[in-house]
């Protein structure tokens, strides 16, 4: 079943990020970074966040925002100081890191202000239920949620390359890629966009 993501699902949204995103920036920042970073995906009342379990077991996940300006920019000016603490091993680790980082305290300058724009940012199953539905199923319940909140759009960003399945499931939902945008580290993502109606 679906419902309301809260607090007594941290630990185990956590770790399912860690399975879900192998080798991505946000897992690399561990554990207690992304332990602060849903915690305030947990308590901002803008912020779109529901969890799949099976017998009261966590099975998968979906997080995003409405206005995601207002929510990055309300995130961090709530938890920095926190932030700061847990990165420092991160950019001890890797130096280079630092100004990915610089480039993420950023987001809320670049990220919508739209308040009937919501951005799905996380969608994870865990890897031995994939393929059973469950993705869908989450991401159906997100489009409900962004329609109960008068929304008109939803964006993500997904990798461009060897990320077929991925980019054909969010297809499969109806979303359409409206641009491809190179990052600096010159990797090839599509914007995804689904328009409510």
């Amino acid at each position: 079943m679906i419902s309301l993501m809260t607090e007594s699902h941290l630990n185990d949204v956590v770790k399912a990020h860690m399975k879900g995103f192998i080798g991505f920036f946000l897992t690399f920042l561990g554990e207690n970074f992304l332990k602060i970073y849903y915690r305030g995906v947990i308590n901002h009342e803008k912020a779109i966040k529901l969890v799949y379990l099976e017998d009261n077991n966590l099975k998968g996940f979906v997080t995003g925002t409405m206005n995601p300006s207002g929510f990055y920019s309300a995130l961090l000016k709530k938890y920095w100081f926190r932030f700061c603490i847990v990165l420092i091993p991160a950019i001890l680790k890797k130096p280079k890191s630092f100004f990915r980082l610089l480039r993420a305290l950023t987001k809320p300058k670049t990220s919508s202000q739209d308040p009937k724009i919501a951005e799905l940012s996380s969608l994870v199953v865990l890897p031995s239920y994939q393929g059973k539905g469950i993705g869908k199923e989450l991401v159906i319940s997100f489009i409900t949620e962004v329609k109960k909140r008068s929304g008109k759009i939803i964006y993500l960003t997904t990798d461009a390359l060897n990320n077929d399945t991925v980019n054909s499931f969010y297809q499969k939902m109806g979303f359409k890629i409206k641009r491809v945008i190179k990052t600096p580290e010159n990797r090839l993502m599509n914007e995804f966009w689904l328009e409510i109606k």
